[in-house]
């Protein structure tokens, strides 16, 4: 079978807010590097961060700073953060946050003397995000996507990367093997250093935020690579995705936290405000807290028609309601409902994994020249990403993997021969549902999102849990009964679809088996047989490897090098502020 070859110096695996900053900062700190962009869709259209509604969270106003910012995501994390990357991103945030505005363009909300407008997100103790009304993302990524198209980057658009490729000599990454999805033919690209930067997704759910093209792809292929991954039962489920019914697509969108910190109420079928019956903070907990009180609900069967509940704004006025946040008002008005003056139809969605490669301060990994960034990535959230911390996450860590890669090569990072039979292995993987009888995904692809839902997603116990990782192994054997139709290879969509099913599956298996293993509840993994958090000061994450495609895992303590549970680096007198 014939094989495209090529070479770059810096392959950017996805084109989000992490891709996209590390081509910009790679070229900014050596232009004459040949930095090429791949993406599974259409650079600046595919990715989360141009999703992005609410808003990026960064220590700039009186009274905050990057030590509340800090222990904000830290006790949001359950204490599980690995610290030295949550300190990165907060003091990052601070730096980056000025980079987007001063040298990319971004034009963010002010207040009327001039300075940036902060709005509340839940789960914390400032009010932190800033924000472009309740389309932040957007803004962000046009503005890079115009920074980018000024630099000499390839792209590689519709191409879906399958596997990463070591070096013969194993001595690190060789290159990244793809589908080019317009021709169906295969692509070798090698590269002197590579970012994963792919975006993950749980869009293995019932309901789910990311676009459909995010099926955890890149943590597929990093466990296959031979990478560690950690907090991969943290699942952070949003509370408020729109519930548009069965005829529309978008059923789990998010309508933002920025809803709820401006003072929208949850309500329940009965037409109750229900959230202080879960926690002090009412609508404004954290979203894991808020997500398991709307799950209560709809379990004891206090819903609204379509089994979800309401979110109510037009208590506010609904002039200010379609001004504040036109976004979510025109995307509800899409689907009948009236956001600025009546209720809206919601169910927690799958959103975040807050687990992923282990990787370094310098988004550099445990083997050479392989870096990563964003979602991918695991360790910075803990058992709780607070919102707007994500794209902060992806934006800050991604320009610090852009210039480690610039330097990387400049030190000497060079091309490696490829293990070709690891190229190999991945052709066969990608051809196997040729040779099988063609029938439907979709089937399986309901049954994988029920099981996930019902048995490993908002509220846990041991026995769902062991039947979901029954049925996943089901789900695997199914697929590889299920075959796709030999002929036309230029956007086979069911082939890719068989793909997405494989990685989804893969990852779900990792999700439930370190949920098993975690017998307490921490954050976004809630277990209702283990109930208790248990004591702080022994918190331990959980590290996920293969082995001839047995998954090993292992309780790893966390350690606290920064600050300890029952100590704090807010001064009292910054409290008292508060």
């Amino acid at each position: 079978m014939k094989i495209e070859n090529s070479k770059t110096d810096i392959l950017i695996l996805g084109s989000g807010g992490a891709g996209l900053f590390a081509a910009l900062h790679a070229k900014q700190a050596n232009p004459n590097l040949d930095v090429t962009v791949a993406v599974k869709g259409l650079i600046g259209k595919s990715g989360c961060t141009r999703m992005v509604q609410g808003g990026y969270n960064v220590a700039l106003a009186d009274g905050d700073s990057v030590e509340r910012h800090f222990m904000d995501t830290i006790e949001g994390g359950k204490w599980l953060p690995r610290q030295d990357l949550a300190w990165r991103l907060v003091t990052g945030a601070v730096e980056r946050v000025q980079e987007l505005e001063n040298e990319i363009g971004c034009f963010f909300d002010r207040n009327a003397d001039g300075t940036l407008h902060q709005k509340a997100f839940a789960g914390q103790t400032f009010d932190r995000t800033v924000h472009k009304s309740d389309l932040t993302g957007i803004e962000i990524i046009n503005r890079l996507m115009e920074k980018v198209r000024g630099l000499d980057v390839n792209r590689l658009e519709e191409h879906r990367a399958i596997e990463l490729i070591p070096a013969l000599d194993g001595s690190g990454i060789a290159g990244v093997l793809f589908i080019d999805m317009r021709s169906g033919n295969y692509h070798f690209v090698q590269a002197k250093a590579v970012l994963l930067s792919t975006g993950a997704g749980p869009t293995m759910y019932q309901y789910h935020t990311p676009s459909g093209e995010k099926t955890c792809d890149g943590l597929a292929m990093a466990l296959r690579y031979g990478l560690k991954l950690r907090d991969m039962e943290m699942v952070q489920f949003h509370p408020t995705g729109l519930l548009g019914g069965p005829d529309t697509r978008m059923t789990g969108t998010v309508l933002e936290e920025g809803l709820r910190g401006a003072g929208g109420y949850l309500i329940n079928g009965n037409g109750e405000r229900f959230m202080s019956n879960y926690h002090e903070r009412g609508e404004r907990a954290t979203r894991d807290v808020v997500s398991r009180g709307i799950y209560a609900e709809m379990r004891a069967g206090r819903t609204s028609p379509m089994g979800g509940v309401y979110i109510q704004m037009s208590h506010l006025g609904g002039d200010h309601v379609r001004k504040t946040f036109p976004g979510m008002v025109q995307r509800c008005a899409d689907c009948g409902f009236d956001l600025a003056g009546g209720r809206v139809e919601v169910v927690p969605t799958a959103h975040y994994l807050m687990g992923g490669v282990e990787f370094e301060v310098d988004c550099s990994t445990a083997s050479p020249g392989l870096f990563a960034a964003g979602e991918d990535c695991g360790g910075v959230h803990g058992a709780n990403r607070l919102g707007g911390n994500g794209v902060a996450n992806s934006t800050v860590f991604g320009g610090i993997a852009g210039d480690s890669m610039a330097e990387y090569v400049s030190k000497g990072g060079t091309w490696k021969d490829a293990d070709q039979s690891v190229i190999e292995a991945g052709i066969a993987r990608a051809e196997f549902p040729f040779s099988r009888k063609a029938q439907s995904t979709l089937p399986l692809r309901e049954a994988l999102s029920k099981t996930m839902w019902n048995d490993v997603g908002i509220l846990r116990h041991k026995e769902g849990i062991e039947k979901g990782i029954e049925s996943l192994a089901g789900h695997l054997n199914t697929l590889h009964d299920i075959g796709v139709a030999d002929g036309q290879r230029r956007f086979n969509l069911s082939w890719h679809d068989w793909l997405n099913l494989d990685s989804l599956t893969t990852i779900s298996q990792v999700i439930a088996t370190s949920a098993l293993a975690r017998c307490d509840s921490r954050g976004a993994h809630f277990r209702e047989d283990y109930p208790e958090t248990g004591d702080l000061h022994t918190s331990a994450y959980t590290r996920v490897s293969t082995c001839d495609g047995k998954i090993d895992l292992e309780m790893v303590p966390v350690k606290f090098d920064i600050v300890s549970p029952g100590n704090s680096l807010i001064r009292e007198e910054e409290e008292n502020c508060a």
